[in-house]
């Protein structure tokens, strides 16, 4: 699959979630990736040979402060290997990239991974 159309998968993922998720989103950018650098995959704690299907990066809207008004946006990363190497057919990379936003927009609104995890979306 080539990066333009996984963009347009995760889109599509995006355009499934629920309207109140989308409409929580502001000043937040999503990017979509190849795979995550070895970097990003220590910072997520991720045990070496698992997999990083995404990841939010900026300030969580819980410990935002007037300050933070003017700062560019936060953004989530969408990493398209670990869901080609996951996921045998389109609509399952869908419902896996929708499962991913919903994660990382979770950490986006302040959510706790143990919550997201209680939440079924861990």
């Amino acid at each position: 699959m080539t990066r333009g159309e996984f963009r347009q998968l995760v889109l599509r993922a995006l355009d499934e979630l629920p309207q109140q998720f989308r409409d929580a989103l502001h000043n937040i950018d999503i990017q979509v990736r190849w795979r995550p650098t070895p970097t990003e995959l220590r910072a997520a704690r991720v045990r070496p040979g698992g997999d990083l299907f995404g990841v939010y990066v900026g300030i969580p809207l819980t410990r935002r402060s007037h300050w933070d008004s003017l700062v560019p946006p936060d953004f989530i990363i969408i990493y398209q290997r670990p869901h080609e190497l996951h996921c045998r057919t389109e609509e399952e990379m869908v419902k896996q990239a929708r499962q991913t936003l919903l994660h990382e927009i979770g950490h986006y609104l302040g959510i706790s991974e143990k919550r997201l995890r209680e939440l079924g979306v861990g």
